[in-house]
């Protein structure tokens, strides 16, 4: 009688044994780890010969690399039978777990692209918004068991990534996802497929990630090499309540984040024009060149999930006069060598030339052209942004808080000291967020302006500022917050040199600067005046107490405590002001507010000058003598003509429309002596 023990050994074999000999060559064998697959029937009473069989060296046992170790049964083998010899990874697959393939449901229409809002974006890369789950699928090469195999997701972004920094971000598989932090989960099983629910930190870094991911069993370690196509790119989340930028009104979110046209605003307060920009933040390329405008900024990868630090450091990349940024500023007139600032209609030819020639400044641009491209980068990363337009606009060169204008003893202009200027008007933009580096009560819509006027810090940026700060006056607090309050809230101020040198004051206007500020409304192409969001009612006593709070912090901190001035000067505009073509009609109204007689000189002056306050030359000036008795008011007139031409042009262009939908067609003239001279169209572009 025999008693027989049946199993399957899994032993793999340097030197085989004759009966495998005509199988594998003994040089095969040598060269080739394989594994024996047998059944056997051994005898419990009787004895046989001692197999020759080796052992496979292990990871971390100190193996001589071919030595066979006598294993042997005391025991008469009765019968072997080899039922199949597999080359190593043939066997091994079974046992050891590796990543077969990495999907990452990144199709535009897909569930991931359509929860995290952005579908629009051009192609199928997986974009996301930080603070959000996003799905992903794993095909492995055998089932997952989560009781004896792990697995993570690894995400690298920038140069140097580190863990330290949270550019090397490490998620764990978990059974229950948690806010606020990297985790994944399996919540799906089909066979050898697994699907993950992945979770980011809504602090995260913005920018492009590199995946990779690591699957390990008790056998063995595996990981998946980097792979450009599954790059991940994650973007700031205004629909998250736990990122700084979230905003809670869902058709703001449309207008702000997702709508690719606008509106710009220009001219004067009595005549506003309006041009459609194309912002275009979801067209092929730009968001690839957005992130390339973020790299060529001296801005750590680390710091880019905070979105001040990102927002000041656009705005000194939107301009290029001292880091190479995207536009090259030009208000000579002279554009040779480059685009007019009124012929460009949209964002996405600026983008996409910087990208593509190496991060050379585009020529040219001006504030609206600067705003627009602003706009369409901010938006595109995820920032809620719009353009606003300040229609007389001062520019404090002294942070002086005021706009000031200085004459000689014989009230002639001291040239090189007026260096202050009111532009007829000026774009910049607002952005949403909330401000964590600030007191409470700070954050919601902040200034930002890209065109470069004064340096902050070094470079040409300026803000964000909170519009609650500039409202209130309170201009110590960052960042820029004093130039957006004088541009906005300023008085402008006159002084005559007296025969010592000094200076002192003989006019005040408190209304001159901050009119109409303009902005795209929400949900149509009307204008929204948001002059209230920037200040208090003109001459209300908040808006006097927030001028002089600000005054105090500016280099002229005692500048109103001169005395009060009896003598008022008023200009009036007949009906809407000048017009292209037609006379101007001035009325210039002096007034006495004292009880007693006053005489006055009234030197009045009319220039030609450019949107940004820059005088062109003087078409009038006129000295006239003046008594005035108690409380009497004096009225004197000035009439200006000017006639201009008109005329058609035609022009056919072919294009090819690259989006379905409701689109905006915007066409805008190249014409040095016709600036400002655009148009808009609504149409329908069929799949």
């Amino acid at each position: 009688m025999f008693d027989f023990i049946f199993g399957i050994i899994n032993l793999p074999v340097i030197i085989p044994s004759p009966a495998l000999s005509s199988i594998y060559s003994l040089s095969e064998c040598k060269e080739n780890y394989c594994q024996l697959v047998l059944i056997w029937a051994v005898s419990m009473a009787s004895h046989g010969p001692w197999w020759r069989l080796p052992i496979r060296r292990r990871q971390g046992v100190n193996l001589r690399g071919r030595e066979a170790v006598a294993v042997g049964f005391k025991r008469s083998v009765l019968c072997l039978d080899y039922l199949a010899i597999k080359s190593k990874s043939d066997s091994l697959s079974e046992l050891l777990l590796s990543v077969c393939s990495v999907d990452l449901l990144s199709n535009k229409t897909g569930q991931n692209r359509l929860e995290h809002h952005t579908d629009l974006y051009h192609g199928n890369e997986l974009i996301i918004r930080r603070g959000q789950t996003f799905l992903m699928e794993l095909d492995l090469s055998r089932p997952f068991n989560s009781k004896i195999d792990k697995l993570h997701l690894d995400l690298r972004t920038g140069p140097r990534p580190a863990v330290s920094k949270n550019t090397h971000v490490l998620i764990p598989l978990v059974e229950e996802l948690q806010d606020e932090r990297w985790e994944a989960k399996i919540v799906e099983q089909n066979s050898n497929r697994i699907k993950l629910s992945v979770n980011s930190d809504p602090k995260a870094v913005i920018g492009r990630y590199k995946l990779t991911v690591t699957v390990s069993c008790p056998n063995g370690k595996a990981a998946t090499t980097h792979d450009p196509s599954k790059d991940i790119i994650m973007l700031f989340n205004p629909w998250c309540e736990d990122d700084t930028v979230y905003m809670d009104d869902e058709e703001e979110r449309k207008e702000y984040v997702l709508n690719d046209t606008g509106r710009l605003y220009y001219g004067t307060e009595k005549q506003i024009g309006a041009r459609t920009w194309n912002y275009g933040q979801f067209h092929e390329g730009i968001l690839d060149a957005c992130l390339y405008v973020l790299d060529k900024t001296e801005m750590l990868p680390s710091a880019r999930g905070d979105s001040v630090n990102v927002v000041r450091v656009l705005s000194a990349m939107i301009n290029s006069p001292d880091d190479s940024g995207v536009l090259a500023g030009n208000w000579s007139g002279n554009y040779a060598g480059g685009v007019s600032p009124t012929a460009w209609s949209g964002s996405v030819d600026i983008l996409k030339k910087y990208s593509q020639e190496g991060g050379m400044p585009v020529k040219y641009g001006q504030c609206w052209v600067f705003s627009g491209v602003t706009t369409t980068v901010l938006r595109c990363l995820g920032i809620p942004c719009r353009s606003v337009t300040n229609f007389q606009s001062a520019h404090d060169t002294d942070v002086s808080l005021t706009t000031d204008v200085y004459f000689d003893e014989n009230m002639e202009p001291i040239n090189h000291l007026n260096t202050d200027s009111v532009w007829n008007f000026h774009v910049w933009n607002d952005c949403w967020m909330a401000r964590p580096d600030l007191p409470p009560g700070i954050g919601g819509w902040q200034a930002v302006d890209s065109t470069p006027q004064e340096t902050s810090h070094g470079r040409f940026r300026c803000g964000p500022a909170s519009l609650t700060a500039i409202r209130t006056g309170q201009v110590y607090l960052k960042y820029d917050t004093p130039f957006v309050f004088a541009e906005v809230n300023s008085d402008k101020i006159y002084w005559q040199k007296n025969r010592d040198g000094t200076f002192r004051q003989i006019h005040i206007e408190k209304k001159a600067v901050g009119h109409y500020i303009s902005t795209k409304a929400v949900g149509s192409d009307e204008r929204t005046d948001i002059t209230h969001l920037y200040k208090h009612a003109e001459g209300s006593e908040e808006e006097r107490i927030a001028v002089e709070t600000a005054s105090r912090y500016g280099s002229k901190p005692d500048m109103y405590s001169t005395s009060k001035v009896d003598v008022t000067v008023e200009v009036n505009l007949e009906g809407e002001g000048p017009r292209m073509g037609a006379d101007a009609q001035l009325t210039i109204v002096v007034t006495n507010l004292s009880s007693q007689p006053r005489s006055a000189t009234l030197h009045s002056q009319v220039a030609v000058m450019y949107y940004t306050g820059v005088l062109k030359g003087t078409v009038k000036k006129e000295k006239l003598s003046v008594e005035l008795m108690p409380n009497e008011v004096m009225f004197d007139s000035l009439s200006l003509s000017d006639v201009g031409s008109h005329s058609t042009v035609t022009v056919t262009e072919q294009f090819i429309p690259t989006q379905a939908g409701p689109r905006k067609l915007v066409a805008a003239l190249d014409c040095k002596q016709l600036t400002q001279v655009h148009g808009v169209a609504d149409i329908v572009v069929k799949d």
